[in-house]
């Protein structure tokens, strides 16, 4: 029988990951095994010594907060040392269509070409951006991704679909250029060749990268329509944020460096010195620890 390992990250939310365990516990299962896997990162919230009441829950304690990328890393390690066929990677912040699951294995079956599935992620009611611009009966349909597309001219990570309700637009199963980190189903072989997340992201980036390396290495990403989540989406760290100002600042850079065009790169280049002279604080200071090397946490403190 087929294994799916879901991994959870937890970082002083239990009552997000509570919520998203209750959805995963209404999943159909007809044809596969599941294994839950909660990783931990140091939470001073009560976190851990509630989890520790949870049955069939393998649970992973990190003695730090190692980011988005570290803390997944050790769950997934977790699951592949437990023999999955299947890794979910999967926010805490989601609640989950009692299909998704089996929607991504059939997809699997019917695709073997392909390394890693993304779900059509709706945002949960009430965690809309624009919440005046919907009707009542339009929320928990607004879109945040059906899948991702990457601007390599501007380097940066567009969710496909962001703020419309869904009509059907996006109902065609397609290759994307990434998947997002909030859910991605990954065969257990594309870690194997390709390892994990690069831990010098620490959050955000790190899973256009990582779906970057698994298509140099001849995997597809594929969008499923049929496969469908909900997202909690946290306000407190969008746009004008310190915390998006630093990671995407730096991140930007690394990812670019890596992988986009001479030109691109050239364009970045001149864009960083802008943001060294006239950026937010946090901005001027992700550039400054990408010239350094300065990568994982970072300078972030918070």
């Amino acid at each position: 029988m087929t294994k799916v390992a879901v991994v959870i990250l937890n970082w002083n939310r239990k009552s997000d990951t509570i919520e998203c365990l209750e959805s995963i516990q209404k999943l159909q299962i007809t044809n596969y095994k599941l294994q839950i896997i909660i990783v931990d990162n140091a939470s001073t919230d009560g976190s851990v010594q509630e989890f520790k009441k949870l049955k069939d829950i393998a649970l992973v304690q990190n003695k730090e907060n190692l980011g988005y990328t570290g803390g997944n890393n050790c769950g997934i390690e977790k699951a592949l040392e437990l023999g999955t066929d299947f890794v979910m990677v999967l926010n805490n912040d989601t609640v989950l269509d009692k299909n998704l699951v089996e929607e991504f294995l059939k997809a699997a079956e019917e695709n073997p070409d392909v390394g890693i599935f993304t779900p059509k992620i709706y945002f949960a009611k009430g965690f809309e951006f624009h919440k005046e611009r919907y009707k009542s009966e339009e929320l928990g349909k607004v879109i945040w991704a059906a899948g991702g597309s990457i601007d390599w001219n501007n380097v940066f990570g567009i969710n496909r679909g962001v703020d419309e309700v869904d009509t059907g637009q996006y109902d065609q199963v397609e290759e994307v250029d990434f998947g997002s980190g909030a859910c991605l189903f990954v065969k257990r072989e594309v870690f194997e060749k390709v390892r994990m997340f690069d831990d010098r992201y620490f959050m955000y980036y790190e899973d256009a990268d990582f779906c970057v390396r698994a298509k140099k290495e001849g995997y597809k990403v594929l969008y499923i329509p049929r496969a469908k989540l909900w997202h909690k989406v946290a306000g407190s760290s969008g746009i004008g944020s310190g915390l998006n100002d630093y990671f995407i600042s730096r991140n930007r850079l690394l990812f670019g460096t890596l992988y986009a065009s001479f030109r691109t790169r050239f364009a970045l280049l001149r864009e960083s010195f802008k943001l060294t002279l006239f950026g937010r604080e946090w901005q001027k200071k992700g550039v400054i620890d990408f010239y350094t090397g300065k990568f994982g946490k970072g300078s972030w403190e918070n």
